[in-house]
């Protein structure tokens, strides 16, 4: 079920000639007419060459745009991989730039299994950024096919530096490769489709994964969740013939001190239920567990990083089916702590399993939660498909907001308006599941803030994070982002873990 191959990531020096390799990527800028080749490796008379070449068949430098060449004298590569960095001078180049570029060059990389990236890389950041790309990139979801295909995947990849001796590369190498493997497995989670990748299936992923790691794997069935008041999840996956789950998976290192609780929206398919959705695009509802395949490779991500911080996940993981058990509009439900909510409709799910899950997590007394989930269209209608919305706790949303920057991931601070909350209230129960409609995002952040538990008198820090337009790739592949299931947020996630664990 997760079956992305592995990449070996190394620095060499940048006299490359000595290095073979089926394929050699350079960058391109383009400023007016003139075409450069960036950080060229390759002698003046042999750079101005290529140069011309690359004029003569109209390569613009524009980000995502490939170019391929023979191979010259001066290096022992194949073939010469010619990728636009989208940008002018040298001085315009950041982190994200080299990532996005490295990664679309693996990406579009159809005939190689090794490659020299001689890209701009003069310190250990942007080595970093570059061989991130590489992870990230050279990803392909084929574990359904019968026929293999013929097209070799990158197996090993060199990043050609000046900064190859320093003494923090092989630990930024070694990151690189963890956040790759990482959003790669989220990916091939989310690309699974419904009838294999079901809330039974999707727990025995997580502990056939885990094995190797020192992580604590807890799978509760629906007998204990209906015993436990599980009612947002039961609710939710009565009418499936596959049962729901809840996944709790920790780690807790002897030298933590704090701990951060990950909660994981996991619809492993989203009909609606009763609320049935609209036919069209519903294939792609199998991606509705993208919260939750996040969350799990996230706390993965720390234990393979060994973080000192405590890190428990919370996968809640139902199938939203209409059946003779469903749960229908207008039914109430008591949920994990004892709250009642009304359900108005029943495709506003999600927030009923993740309330349970907040809810459990609060008994823990976590120093900071974070929940996430593919929640709701208005996301995208705020905030469109690439950019998640994060609410909550203002600290908390900001430093996550500030950890996405740094990732190279796009996320926006949303408020959560206190007008908002009376939409919510109900003419039965303590609230609905669904309110006022303009905002919707928010909306359903209010309502997941009531799950929030306390301690000393005080909300738990918390945070949502909704990426229901990010998480899921409809479109074209762009950079390093292929097409479906993307691994959204689980870098900026790990780059908040390091963050609170005080290592970055």
């Amino acid at each position: 079920m997760i079956n992305s191959s592995d990449l070996t990531l190394t620095a060499i020096g940048t006299d490359i000639k000595r290095k073979s390799a089926d394929t050699l990527v350079l960058g391109v800028l383009k400023n007016g007419d003139k075409v450069s080749i960036a950080a060229s490796p390759f002698s003046a008379d042999v750079t101005t060459e290529l140069e011309k070449s690359l004029t003569l068949i109209g390569v613009g430098g524009k980000a995502d745009e490939v170019a391929l060449l023979p191979a010259v004298e001066e290096t022992k590569a194949k073939v010469l991989m010619f990728i636009g960095l989208g940008v002018k001078e040298l001085s315009e180049l950041d982190a994200e730039t080299l990532r996005r570029a490295a990664g679309s060059a693996a990406r579009q990389m159809s005939n190689a299994k090794s490659a020299i990236y001689a890209l701009p890389a003069d310190t250990t950041e942007r080595v970093a950024a570059i061989a991130e790309g590489i992870a990230l990139g050279s990803y392909r979801y084929e574990n359904l096919r019968t026929a293999a295909n013929d097209k070799p995947v990158l197996a090993e990849a060199m990043v050609a530096t000046d900064a190859a001796t320093s003494k923090d590369l092989p630990d930024a190498l070694k990151r690189a490769a963890i956040l790759g493997r990482a959003v790669r497995a989220t990916r091939d989670l989310i690309n699974t489709p419904a009838n294999l990748l079901y809330p039974e299936s999707f727990a025995q992923a997580v502990k056939d994964y885990t094995k190797p790691l020192p992580l604590k794997v807890t799978v509760m069935d629906e007998k204990r969740l209906a015993k436990d008041g599980f009612g947002g999840l039961i609710g939710v996956g009565g009418g499936s013939a596959r049962q729901p789950r809840m996944v709790k998976v920790e780690y807790s290192p002897a030298k933590a001190q704090k701990h951060l609780a990950l909660i994981g929206k996991g619809i492993t398919f989203d009909t609606g239920g009763i609320s049935l959705k609209p036919p069209a695009g519903m294939h792609a509802m199998k991606s509705d567990m993208s919260g939750a395949a996040a969350m799990f490779q996230t706390i993965c991500a720390v234990a393979e990083l060994g973080l000192d911080l405590k890190v428990t996940a919370w996968l809640c993981l139902a199938e939203n089916m209409p059946g003779g058990a469903s749960t229908r509009p207008g039914d109430v439900i008591t949920m994990f702590g004892g709250k009642t909510v009304e359900v108005l409709n029943t495709d506003a799910e999600g927030r009923l399993v993740m309330a349970d899950g907040l809810a459990a997590a609060s008994e823990e007394k976590p120093d900071v939660m974070i929940d996430m989930a593919t929640l709701t269209g208005a996301q995208m209608l705020a905030l469109g498909l690439r950019t998640a919305g994060i609410m909550g706790n203002e600290q908390v949303r900001d430093d996550l907001v500030a950890a996405s920057d740094e990732a190279g991931e796009l996320a926006w601070a949303m408020p959560l308006p206190e007008e908002l909350r009376p939409s919510l209230d109900s003419q039965v129960a303590d609230l609905a599941n669904i309110g006022e409609r303009m905002g919707g995002m928010m909306t359903a952040a209010v309502f997941l803030e009531e799950f929030v538990g306390e301690v000393d008198g005080a909300k738990i820090p918390w945070a949502h994070i909704d990426f229901a337009g990010p998480a899921f790739n409809e479109g074209q592949a762009w950079g390093y982002t292929p097409k479906n299931g993307t691994g959204s947020q689980v870098r900026t996630l790990v780059a908040y873990a390091e963050k609170l664990a005080g290592t970055r």
